[in-house]
């Protein structure tokens, strides 16, 4: 087995976008694929490497690019300008996972008809979205990301299976937000699923976030469970 990756320019109307595209090259022919959608800070390593763990469970991983070729936040005043238009705009933001998404489907390795998505805090908001407004995948997977509705899904059906993996302390998702996301996946007819994890802040599955009084800290046991739950919701939808 080697892993292989290689760095997918795509566009989005006039952004330039960037992917990062891992697989087994010990692998034949197409397999499914799973897009993953980064924090709000931008694509950095740790997406790159969620890549790379799922390309060597044999799929492929796509790390996905929301802001454009090369762009990443320095830190949370940064980030934070860098996510709100997409947050003030969910159609933009909507039409970006689609962008990924094509072009995660076009590349040899995959297996169109095989497709998820996965994210990480704004991007756990971006795969929520992506299942809002896709019929092209299977399953959407959001880890601590964020529940708000995007205002313009409202009586779409939901085919995907979902699985959203959440600290239960989250100070960025109160109840409210849990129970309103409950209540939307059902009336859209969903498969859905809400892991929720005891005394587990936003972030926790980020090794660096050590910042409990924003909220934000890293949990090796709900990371190692939500990584177990991810698996075993592959394993399933693409079956």
């Amino acid at each position: 087995m080697a892993i292989q990756h290689r760095f997918v320019e795509y566009t989005d109307g006039d952004t330039l976008l960037e992917g990062y595209l891992a697989y087994d090259d010990a692998i034949s022919g197409p397999r499914p694929c799973v897009i993953i959608a980064h924090t709000w800070a931008g694509r950095s390593d740790f997406e790159c490497k969620q890549a790379d763990k799922l390309a060597a469970l044999g799929y492929v991983g796509f790390a996905l690019d929301m802001y454009g070729k090369g762009i990443l936040g320095s830190g949370p005043d940064e980030n934070t300008a860098l996510m709100t238009p997409l947050m003030e705009d969910r159609p933009a933001l909507q039409q970006r996972m689609a962008a990924a998404l094509a072009t995660a489907s076009q590349q040899p390795e995959t297996d169109a008809a095989k497709m998820a998505s996965m994210g990480y805090c704004l991007g756990g908001l971006c795969s929520l979205d992506l299942a809002r407004t896709s019929s092209d995948i299977l399953g959407a997977v959001s880890f601590h990301g964020l529940f708000l509705p995007p205002g313009n899904t409202e009586g779409n059906k939901i085919t995907a299976k979902v699985l959203c993996l959440h600290g239960n302390n989250d100070p960025m998702v109160p109840v409210d937000s849990v129970i309103a996301l409950d209540k939307e996946l059902t009336t859209a007819g969903a498969d859905w699923q809400v892991h929720a994890y005891g005394n587990t802040l936003h972030a926790f599955t980020n090794p660096a976030a050590a910042s409990p009084e924003l909220g934000m800290a890293y949990n090796a046991a709900a990371d190692r469970r939500s990584w177990t739950s991810l698996v075993n919701f592959l394993e399933e939808i693409f079956e």
